[in-house]
């Protein structure tokens, strides 16, 4: 089992930060770089408890399906979702929120597992954490900016 945990600080209210974390749309527009699209379940707008989403997008050169369900949701403190179907052996990603002053302090708290025995712990220790990781930082700043600039 590995965990990641990811904590990002935004000057914004913690229902609006709250509410841009689960959104799908917003979501997708942070993982242009790998061309992630909700193709099933939620496929647009805020995602709520016991919905599912559908992803699929190119990791490693190749196109992969994930699909999440929100399995716990208190607005606007914490929200988790975790794999149904997908290339991990589990995948639980919990959201963390918390005010303070006039900050949104979010927390990502990532933990999975790999399939394929010690060739998948290898492949997460050279490889697999850190992309996980930056791409959680990625989405976070995208995140951030529209939280903190609101058009």
């Amino acid at each position: 089992m590995t965990t990641t945990i990811v904590t990002t600080k935004i000057k914004a209210p913690i229902e609006t930060v709250f509410d841009i974390a689960r959104n799908i749309d917003i979501h997708q527009l942070s993982a242009a770089k790998s061309n992630e699209k909700a193709i099933d379940g939620k496929t647009t707008g805020l995602i709520e408890f016991d919905e599912t989403v559908t992803w699929s997008g190119k990791h490693f050169g190749l196109q992969l399906l994930h699909k999440s369900r929100i399995t716990k949701f208190h607005f606007p403190t914490y929200f988790v979702d975790e794999m149904e179907e997908g290339h991990f052996k589990s995948f639980k990603h919990e959201h963390f929120f918390q005010t303070e002053s006039d900050y949104t302090i979010m927390i990502d708290r990532l933990e999975y597992e790999t399939p394929f025995r010690i060739l998948g712990v290898i492949f997460d220790r050279i490889v697999l954490k850190k992309y996980l990781t930056n791409f959680i930082k990625t989405r976070n700043k995208i995140l951030k900016n529209i939280a903190e600039n609101p058009q």
